[in-house]
């Protein structure tokens, strides 16, 4: 049955696709489909930058320390850039121009730059090591690379025919991106036309399933993937005037910066949706819980993403109440699933605030779905519906067949904005985008007679332990409702009996204590024998993260695998 939010958000949107509505849709042939475009989107990144700047003009952008820039200033400063990449550095349309390094104004400015100047922005994973750096630049071809001076440190040597443009950050961009205008060029440079179907940007698959792929996406995909999310800010924004709780009309949003610009959901709907809604952006150089707090407080911040250990830190943190929290009315998750536990949690913890939970990929510039305010709270193991106007959403079995409500099967998204493919891989892109234009997740899910998915697992996750099928997630869900634990991971190990158990690594709270023993009795309570994780170990340290700060399965896994073999007997035996 239908809630009243579901008939208030089928409303709101009805209204705004409606002909002549903000986001009213016309048909685009796509992947050899005819599918929903939002007419009002400018065909490329450099008239959304152009268009959205003006419109904002003296407003206030972006905070990075003691930076403070208005979208005026932004743009002005990125205009020069990309004067530099075409006039000193001969950058030709479509040519891949790797970024390296953390956030920082001067990495937005960069960014903006490159598109600019008709290159394609390559989002380096900032957390990778030398040789993994390398990889994904000798993947896509960068003759130029922007680099920091930490990533510059880690590549130089490693990349002959590439030149490194240094990047600095904490200072103006006429200094910290010098390197760009060093040969020439500038404001009054011409920039090439940019067209909906010209190479915008190449992101990185997280590496969770095997060697990262280069995901690239033209301007039209990006720039639609962008709108969907303002679509659902407007749907929001929508619900909230009818109930009378809307901001006042002259109220800047305003967005805390603590994950990754070079993850999809740092770039498309933090970032690149900011210059639409003109919401601010307070950048973090490194994940605090009390510099957060400090900065919701000092900047009155109204918007939070992260993974969702950072919402739930700051919800159970002893320090909260001597932060004025109040302004910040969403706490939203992505990147990771969050525990069910987390979301009533939050709502107790921090009660001007609603949890929301998103669901995209690299592969669909971040749109998916997602699940919000009172019906989070009523199905907090849900990612919400399918966004609209642009979002068609199916549970396929093995053969691509559309599975009916309540049956597992692979999660497929097809919209506008779905990428073209990965980079030089043709086999890996023809096994993930289907004839029909359907893009296969990877992840297992179903939907329930609402439309609303339920992620279950990653395909490849599931533990298939003497035939019967274990979800990590649901595991990994039981484990964090123990209150002394901080994070865990699930995966399954090969056993001479069961072919594969379950295994579990988990890191408790500071303060708090829970040996394997208490914990398997504990979760005795709460699920069936057979998922409960034969060997728990608990670690001293952080889990490892992949760059999307998503925990590295893959190196637990293998790095456990050597240190314990699972004896026929059921016991773990540390060799």
């Amino acid at each position: 049955m239908l809630t009243q939010l579901d008939q208030e958000t089928a409303r709101v949107m009805d209204a705004l696709t409606a002909p002549g509505g903000m986001l009213q849709t016309v048909p685009i042939s796509r992947f050899g489909r005819e599918l929903p475009m939002i007419a009002a989107a400018p065909p490329s990144l450099p008239g959304y930058f152009a268009y959205f700047c003006a419109q904002h003009g003296a407003r206030e952008f972006i905070v990075d320390g003691d930076i403070r820039l208005t979208f005026a200033e932004t743009y002005a400063a990125a205009r020069v850039a990309a004067g530099g990449l075409v006039a000193g550095h001969a950058l030709q349309k479509g040519e891949r121009v790797g970024i390296a390094a953390r956030n920082s104004a001067n990495w937005i400015i960069a960014y903006m730059a490159v598109l600019m100047a008709g290159g394609c922005a390559v989002l380096l994973n900032g957390w990778w090591q030398g040789e993994e750096l390398v990889g994904g630049i000798d993947l896509v071809g960068c003759r130029l690379v922007i680099a920091d001076r930490s990533r510059e440190d880690r590549i130089t040597g490693h990349t002959e025919g590439v030149e490194i443009l240094p990047l600095q950050h904490d200072c103006p961009a006429a200094e910290g991106l010098a390197a760009l205008t060093a040969k020439g060029g500038g404001a009054e440079t011409a920039l090439p036309d940019m067209g909906p179907d010209d190479l915008a940007t190449v992101l990185f698959t997280s590496g969770s399933t095997g060697a990262s792929k280069g995901a690239f996406s033209d301007h039209r995909g990006v720039v639609q993937g962008t709108f969907s999310y303002v679509a659902q800010s407007l749907l929001v924004l929508g619900v909230m005037t009818a109930r009378g709780t809307a901001p006042a009309p002259d109220a800047q949003p305003i967005a805390l910066v603590n994950v990754p610009l070079f993850h999809v959901t740092g770039e498309v709907p933090l970032m690149l949706q900011s210059f639409a809604i003109g919401r601010k952006l307070v950048l973090m150089p490194k994940w605090n819980a009390v510099h957060a707090m400090q900065l919701i407080e000092r900047e009155k911040v109204t918007y939070f993403v992260g993974v969702p250990l950072m919402s739930f830190e700051i919800a159970t943190h002893a320090d909260r109440d001597s932060y004025d929290l109040s302004s910040c009315v969403t706490f939203a998750a992505g990147g990771a699933p969050r525990p069910p536990e987390h979301v009533e949690r939050i709502r107790h913890s921090l009660p001007a605030a609603f949890p929301i939970i998103g669901y995209g990929l690299t592969e669909t510039n971040g749109v998916g779905c997602g699940n919000f305010n009172e019906n989070y709270l009523a199905k907090p193991n849900s990612t919400g519906p399918a966004s609209r106007p642009l979002v068609d959403l199916a549970i396929l079995d093995d053969a691509g067949v559309a599975l009916p409500a309540g049956e597992i099967g692979e999660v497929a998204i097809r919209s506008v904005a779905n990428f073209l493919g990965y980079w030089d891989n043709p086999e890996a892109t023809a096994a993930a985008i289907m004839p029909d234009g359907y893009f296969r997740s990877g992840d297992l899910g179903y939907l329930d007679s609402e439309g609303y998915l339920f992620i279950v697992d990653r395909k490849k996750d599931i533990i298939i332990r003497g035939g019967e099928n274990i979800s990590c997630q649901e595991v990994e869900a039981a484990i964090y409702a123990h209150e002394c634990v901080a994070e865990v991971s699930v995966f399954g190990l090969p056993h001479e009996l069961y072919g594969e158990v379950p295994v579990a690594v988990y890191l408790t709270k500071e303060g708090c204590a829970v040996s394997e023993d208490e914990l398997r009795a504990f979760l005795a309570q709460h699920i069936a024998a057979f998922k409960i994780p034969l060997k728990l170990w608990e670690e001293q340290n952080a889990l490892p993260r992949l760059g999307t700060e998503k925990v590295d399965k893959r190196a637990l896994k293998r790095n456990y695998s050597v240190q314990c073999t699972v004896a026929r007997d059921g016991q773990g035996v540390m060799l």
